[in-house]
């Protein structure tokens, strides 16, 4: 069964919560912990013992994994047992329950990353022009 937005708003309106059972798979819940905690799925697959794809079937919903898997996951997102599989538990906030404060905080230290990189790249293609410019100067008849 496919859920539209409009659905997931009123879920969530009629209390159900972001990551509920009606509004989310284990997959979501899944996804939604894991990226709370900044954990890459490479990263959680290694500290599972798992491989990379395994997580990725896992997130989206085509495979699920056995109990003692299940027990790792939540030990190692922080949540229970019960929220990563019904939705109801200790587990995250929804994202509008979230401080948007600290996620600004987070997108503006990520640009200024993002800026100097450019910054350093642009440089370095400014190098890498003018020793190709040198190059066919030497070659030209």
């Amino acid at each position: 069964m496919t859920e539209t937005v409009q659905d997931t708003e009123v879920a969530q309106e009629a209390g159900k919560g972001w990551f509920s059972a009606d509004t989310a798979t284990f997959g979501d819940r899944l996804a939604g912990a894991r990226e709370s905690i900044g954990l890459s799925q490479k990263e959680v697959a290694n500290r599972l013992g798992v491989r990379q794809k395994t997580l990725v079937a896992w997130e989206n919903d085509l495979s699920e994994p056995r109990s003692n898997k299940l027990q790792m996951l939540a030990g190692l997102l922080g949540v229970s047992l019960m929220w990563l599989l019904t939705g109801e538990g200790e587990g995250i906030e929804s994202p509008d329950e979230r401080r948007p404060d600290a996620d600004a905080s987070a997108m503006l230290s990520e640009m200024r990353a993002l800026r100097t990189e450019i910054g350093k790249a642009s440089e370095r293609l400014g190098r890498l022009e003018k020793r190709l410019r040198l190059v066919l100067a030497e070659r030209a008849p």
